[in-house]
């Protein structure tokens, strides 16, 4: 079949459709810009492909693409098809060799989820790199970023939210060196210029709001009702366990005297904790003994929702009792009590508030909970906080 080709005069100069044979044709509305098409038909199906914009694609390369697809063509093939199913390679090939940052985010976090708790179900590590990189810099290759592409992202908030901050640039460093070592061509070092970038900032650590040891008789004394809150914080003062732990505290988790707090709801790295043993003190069992009106749950202090009672509900009661304290703080309230009156040695006090003693190699040798010593201090912590004894002060010098 003779093709009537176009002459160069002609596309440089015609408008509207300008036929050159075996399909292809361009398309003018302006003088100046227009685009190739490909006309086709496929299964009796007729069909346009477009080549590309004029006069970026030449008359010549318009040819040559339209004989390419032709080929194709005469082969039993789709072009259009075959050319989405190409692209769709290519986009799938530049994402294992040059992955975008979003794809290199959750690729380094499916490689880091096990060492986090609950395979990191919570979401807290990605958080911020969802926040305030991916919006950002998620599109980008990871190649193509570049140090002021990260500056641009973080410095709205690196002075405001720089605890924030700081996650976010450390996480980013953290996928830029997973992905370097998967054999994509990125440079962890980019994020340290970035840093650098951005400037020192004089940050000062916020303390948790803390209410005055002599204080907690007064507001053990008023959380007397006989409802979820009250009782769950009055089990959290005798307890000192982290609230996660108190408000989804089970009947089931205790034994005689022992309650022993599971290890999902102990703080800590995945395989860096293990479940928690808490002598409860006389007090303690008495509040267990009031929760029991509510056994056919499981949880000693049922929510709304069939589990635990929330974080917000303990929140607002406490604050009507002592707007300068948190129930978090009821633990550093503990720890200064134990300060001022020598009230147990520090390998002790800090075990009864489940943190970490000593060095790992420390650790691998005494590994024991101090559980019995521990239930002394329970006592005393908590004949003080009722006022059943008052201002206790137990032996001196950390005999417990």
């Amino acid at each position: 079949m003779a093709r009537n080709k176009l002459k160069a005069v002609e596309v440089k100069n015609g408008n509207g459709k300008l036929f050159d044979g075996a399909g292809l044709y361009l398309l003018k509305r302006d003088a100046d810009k227009g685009r190739w098409i490909y006309r086709y038909k496929h299964q009796g199906r007729s069909r346009e492909m477009g080549l590309g914009p004029y006069p970026a694609v030449s008359l010549a390369e318009a040819r040559k693409s339209r004989d390419t697809w032709e080929a194709a063509l005469r082969s039993g093939e789709d072009p259009i098809a075959t050319r989405d199913r190409q692209r769709a390679d290519q986009r799938a090939e530049a994402s294992r060799s040059d992955p975008t940052f979003a794809e290199a985010a959750e690729t380094t976090f499916e490689a880091k989820k096990a060492g986090l708790r609950r395979d990191g179900a919570s979401g807290r590590w990605l958080s911020p790199i969802k926040l305030y990189m991916v919006p950002a810099i998620g599109g980008m290759r990871m190649s193509q970023i570049h140090q002021t592409d990260i500056h641009r992202a973080l410095a709205p908030i690196w002075r405001k939210k720089h605890p924030t901050a700081e996650k976010a640039i450390q996480r980013t460093k953290i996928i830029f060196e997973h992905m370097r070592f998967s054999g994509v061509e990125c440079d962890p070092f980019t994020v340290d210029m970035a840093k650098h970038m951005l400037g020192e900032v004089r940050h000062q650590i916020k303390k948790t709001p803390a209410s005055a040891w002599q204080d907690i008789p007064r507001i053990y004394a008023a959380l007397n009702r006989d409802d979820a809150s009250h009782l769950c914080l009055r089990f959290k003062i005798l307890t000192l366990v982290r609230s996660a732990g108190v408000r989804d505290a089970r009947f089931a988790e205790i034994d005689g005297d022992v309650w022993t707090v599971p290890e999902d709801r102990m703080k800590g790295s995945e395989g860096k904790v293990s479940d928690f043993r808490v002598p409860l003190s006389s007090a303690a069992l008495e509040v267990v003994a009031r929760a029991e009106k509510w056994k056919r749950s499981a949880y000693m202090f049922p929510g709304g929702r069939s589990g635990g009672i929330s974080d917000v509900a303990i929140g607002k009661v406490f604050r009507k009792i002592d707007p300068n304290g948190t129930p978090h703080g009821l633990r550093t309230s503990f720890r200064t009590w134990v300060q001022d009156t020598d009230a147990a040695h520090y390998d002790v006090a800090e075990t009864a508030l489940s943190h970490i003693i000593g060095g790992k190699v420390e650790r691998a040798y005494a590994r024991s909970d101090m559980l019995e010593r521990r239930r002394s201090l329970m006592e005393a912590w908590a004949q003080f906080v009722t006022g059943a004894k008052e201002n206790v002060v137990p032996i001196r010098g950390g005999a417990v």
